[in-house]
């Protein structure tokens, strides 16, 4: 005798790619945890080396290179300083330009530039017109040395950081600190 279906089959189901044992959450886990930390591995190695002195890839670096760095980031902020000369003829007109050094320097906030004062870098009368213009005082060279080569510098809001203003972004940068 035969037997009578019911209707009903019986089916096994296919494990999914999820059950199989090469593809757990475990894993996944433990690959994505290298992953990120592979990330942050990179990161952080990438922005603090400095393998040689034509690198100066961070500002923590030029911190430390700064003239009186204890003082200058205390008071100011480090800065590269680039000195070079223009030669301008006029007959027939020509424009000039030297080889430019470069080298660290510090520029002194507008509240703390009495530092240089109080050093007698600079006298009361040179300061008091380099504030009455609203400029800072910046330096080249170490403050306690021979002759550190102080300039009273005027901020330009003209220069722009063209690696971060592009075309078409979202919003203008904001200024952190005013100086």
């Amino acid at each position: 005798m035969r037997r009578k279906s019911t209707g009903r089959t019986v089916t096994t189901p296919k494990p999914s790619i999820f059950q199989s044992p090469m593809f757990n959450f475990t894993t996944m886990a433990i690959l994505g945890g290298v992953f990120v930390l592979g990330i942050g591995i990179g990161i952080a190695f990438s922005s603090t080396a400095t393998f040689s002195t034509s690198n100066v890839a961070s500002r923590e670096f030029i911190d430390t290179k700064a003239p009186n760095a204890d003082i200058c980031v205390q008071y100011g902020a480090s800065a590269m300083v680039m000195d070079t000369r223009l030669f301008v003829t006029l007959n027939p007109f020509k424009v000039y330009i030297a080889q430019p050094s470069m080298r660290p320097g510090c520029v002194l906030r507008s509240s703390n530039m009495t530092i240089l004062e109080q050093k007698k870098l600079v006298t009361s009368q040179q300061l008091r017109e380099c504030k009455n213009r609203l400029n800072n005082f910046a330096y080249a060279g170490d403050l306690n040395g021979d002759k550190p080569d102080i300039s009273c510098t005027y901020e330009n809001d003209d220069a722009k950081n063209f690696f971060i203003n592009q075309p078409g972004a979202t919003a203008p940068g904001i200024e952190t600190e005013r100086f």
